[in-house]
């Protein structure tokens, strides 16, 4: 799969890594050279141009890619460049980050966007999902093991998981790179809420005990995540 992503912050570089790991085609596209670290992921293609400009676009082909992702820290700019993605080069699939809450009503298809990611509105579902969790066979205090749960409906093709980082987990008290290095194919951590506030996780982003951990996944099975990020005495043998 070919993948554009528009912002090489922290953001769009975490999951240019997953998917680069995962043995996509990834490419990079930002105005800021400061941005531009082709040490940091040498697997991505990297663009030094305006993703709001028609001609960057023109000139990276971006009708060839299978998919589109807004991930700058401007909604302005994410939904520019995902009319631009949708409307001019027909890209299959466009998932944009929503900043500001009060620019949610625009991530529509209207705009291009087939997914919007609010972290306001994830942060209502990990909220509201422990008094939705309970029944369907599932453990009644809404999750797995280690406090985990698929948070909204599933759609078949992903989902988003939260996990609360036990003190006895390996990654407690680490660095998000540690982690991200040994995830499952198709699961990428997101987000890291901490004491209300939301974190879009860098290699660098200290974990401890109590963090609550947010996954986009795809894969078939959270059971090896669970196994990763349980504590060593509760792992199988």
């Amino acid at each position: 799969m070919r993948i554009a992503i528009a912002g090489a912050g922290a953001v769009g570089r975490s999951i240019a890594a997953e998917m680069c790991a995962g043995g996509h085609e990834v490419l990079l596209i930002d105005r800021s050279a400061r941005a531009i670290d082709v040490d940091d992921l040498p697997g991505a293609e990297w663009l030094l141009a305006d993703a709001c400009e028609l001609a960057s676009l023109d000139s990276a082909r971006l009708e060839e890619f299978d998919a589109a992702v807004a991930a700058s820290g401007d909604d302005k700019v994410n939904l520019v460049f995902s009319l631009l993605a949708k409307t001019e080069f027909a890209v299959p699939r466009v998932i944009a980050r929503v900043n500001d809450p009060r620019d949610e009503w625009l991530f529509t298809p209207a705009w291009g966007v087939d997914e919007a990611v609010s972290t306001p509105r994830l942060m209502v579902s990990l909220i509201e999902a422990p008094a939705s969790g309970a029944g369907d066979g599932a453990d009644p205090d809404g999750g797995g093991p280690d406090g985990s749960e698929a948070i909204g409906p599933a759609s078949g093709e992903t989902d988003l998981l939260e996990f609360t980082l036990g003190a006895g987990s390996p990654f407690a008290g680490g660095q998000a790179g540690a982690l991200t290095a040994r995830l499952p194919e198709g699961i990428v951590l997101v987000a890291v809420v901490r004491a209300g506030a939301v974190v879009a996780p860098s290699a660098a982003t200290d974990l401890r005990a109590g963090d609550e951990l947010v996954f986009l996944s795809s894969a078939p099975s959270v059971a090896e995540l669970e196994e990763l990020l349980a504590p060593e005495g509760d792992r199988s043998a």
